[in-house]
């Protein structure tokens, strides 16, 4: 870290009363995705995080995106612990100004990243139902809520960091497709009915002995609670190219999230439900060609696989999700 960061982050620390002007810390660059540096501290007070988001996401394309997300994300990791305590790390202090964040230690010893466990073969369709249910009690949660809505006043940033990276900039690789993503890029950004994560993926997922874990929020807003399914159902769909020999478990996760999603939901399940299973080949094709390809599909022959499927998905859209796992399947073994 260079003096500058160092500073900056001490003196946000003394301000929140995390280390006092007597104390030093030691800071320790954690792994983290391409939008933000995270930090493990530890000061005589105990261990934490320091969350700073960056204005260009790391990437090979230029991918910019305003660092007042880095509020929302605080907002979201608040409200999902009042609705589900414990689902988000606390909150210890923020600075909106800074686009920076303190909040709890999660310490790997008991918390395992989901993506992890996956890739190993360690799958148990129970936790992705309870990860199915926890997000679906977010969304009930805040479902036509209006003070939240004006809470996550955040419509430009999800735009800049999910509609246009996955949807409208794969449009510009698929011309024969582009009406398609265009319209599915405008739907979801007019639909606004409960509060969203944004980035649910297993890799921002821990789990943990009480359960899942939810990190990373910096999407949050007001928005499609059908993006939020169908961005996670997603990787487990992929997974399968990854890990073959893991394809069937990660199948029965698809099917657990979607049943324990839709035992909370009730009335409201299939219009979502619709959208969701219209949004997944569209980011299952993003996940390829848009501006944050998965890094672990490197074959042409897994890319043009996706290509082919989430083509003909997107052009005979299908209403169920469970007809696009069929699909799937039925494809993996052609």
């Amino acid at each position: 870290m260079n003096t500058h960061s160092h500073q900056k982050f001490e003196t946000f620390l003394r301000r929140a009363g995390l280390l006092s002007p007597a104390e030093s810390a030691i800071f320790s660059r954690l792994d983290g995705g391409v939008s933000s540096d995270i930090w493990r501290v530890e000061t005589p007070q105990g261990l934490f995080c320091i969350k700073s988001a960056l204005a260009k996401l790391k990437v090979d394309q230029d991918w910019y995106a305003p660092v007042e997300r880095n509020a929302y994300e605080v907002a979201w990791m608040r409200k999902a612990n009042e609705i589900v305590p414990g689902i988000a790390p606390e909150i210890l202090a923020d600075n909106a100004k800074d686009g920076m964040f303190a909040m709890t230690y999660i310490p790997p010893e008991t918390h395992s990243n989901w993506k992890t466990c996956l890739s190993k073969g360690q799958i148990n369709p129970d936790f992705a139902r309870k990860v199915g249910d926890t997000i679906s009690s977010i969304h009930t949660n805040t479902m036509n809520d209006t003070k939240t809505e004006l809470q996550f006043c955040s419509d430009s940033i999800f735009h800049a960091i999910r509609l246009e990276p996955y949807l409208e900039a794969t449009a510009k690789i698929h011309p024969q497709l582009s009406g398609i993503l265009i319209g599915l890029s405008q739907i979801t950004a007019q639909t606004k009915t409960a509060l969203i994560h944004g980035d649910i993926s297993p890799k921002n997922i821990l789990v943990g002995p009480d359960g899942p874990k939810i990190l990373d929020a910096e999407c949050a807003c007001y928005g499609d609670p059908a993006f939020d399914l169908a961005f996670c159902l997603n990787h487990f769909l992929l997974k399968c190219l990854w890990k073959p020999d893991f394809c069937e478990g990660y199948l029965m996760c698809f099917d657990s999230m979607v049943s324990g999603y839709n035992d909370k939901v009730g009335n409201g399940t299939e219009s979502i439900e619709v959208r969701a299973a219209r949004l997944l080949p569209a980011l299952m094709l993003g996940r390829i060609d848009g501006r944050s390809p998965v890094e672990y599909l490197t074959t042409e022959d897994s890319r043009n696989h996706i290509r082919r499927i989430s083509t003909d998905l997107l052009k005979n859209p299908p209403t169920k999700l469970a007809d696009i796992r069929r699909q799937w399947h039925n494809s993996l073994k052609s």
